[in-house]
């Protein structure tokens, strides 16, 4: 069980690189995506801001300080109520990074298992988006409220094109579902490596 438990992602307490980031954040806001029903153009949203604050945590004081609480006030506009209300209770998601004999861990991991599963694409923003916006306005994100209604934006099945959000939980931990091959190919090269200050553990 203990061994279980460690099976996270470690980065040691520094800034992390642009590419090892980005591919955290593209992992993190999957799995939001999948577990909160997002759209395709929350997705976007919520990769950019799980981009920046990953590229913004240099260390401890970092995690849970400015950029976690801008983090979340730009979550806020982006995300329904039901949504928003949903994220705060899945710790893996609201407080995703964890401090451990002097290196952060992505709690997420405990939960998700398969590095190499994603229930979605890249986000639209993936190939292109440098990070920066949380350095902007406090309300960069303030439009998207004029998208939703009546607090139901992330729950038309139809209009994001998810699946069920009731899989059973042994589906979710195992990862099971559509693997993306990008992905899986990303995956492989950086398995076993490190970038960025990360180190890969339990995965293998």
């Amino acid at each position: 069980m203990m061994m279980a438990m460690m099976m996270v992602m470690t980065i040691s307490a520094k800034a992390m690189s642009y590419s090892a980031a980005k591919h955290e954040a593209l992992f993190l806001s999957d799995k939001m995506a999948y577990e909160l029903n997002l759209t395709a153009a929350q997705f976007d949203d919520v990769y950019e801001i799980n981009l920046d604050y990953l590229m913004s945590v240099n260390g401890y004081s970092d995690a849970y300080g400015k950029w976690w609480n801008r983090r979340n006030n730009d979550l806020k506009y982006v995300l329904t109520a039901y949504q928003y209300e949903k994220y705060m209770k899945l710790n893996y998601f609201y407080r995703p990074l964890n401090w451990e004999k002097g290196a952060f861990t992505f709690l997420v991991y405990n939960h998700y298992k398969n590095k190499n599963h994603f229930y979605k694409g890249n986000p639209k923003g993936y190939s292109s988006y440098k990070g920066g916006n949380n350095k902007k306005s406090d309300r960069f994100y303030a439009d998207r409220n004029s998208h939703k209604q009546n607090g139901k934006r992330g729950n038309d099945k139809k209009a994001n094109g998810y699946g069920s959000a009731s899989r059973n939980s042994s589906a979710v931990a195992s990862g099971a579902g559509r693997t993306s091959s990008n992905h899986h190919a990303l995956a492989q090269n950086n398995n076993g490596s490190r970038s960025g200050g990360i180190i890969r553990s339990g995965h293998r």
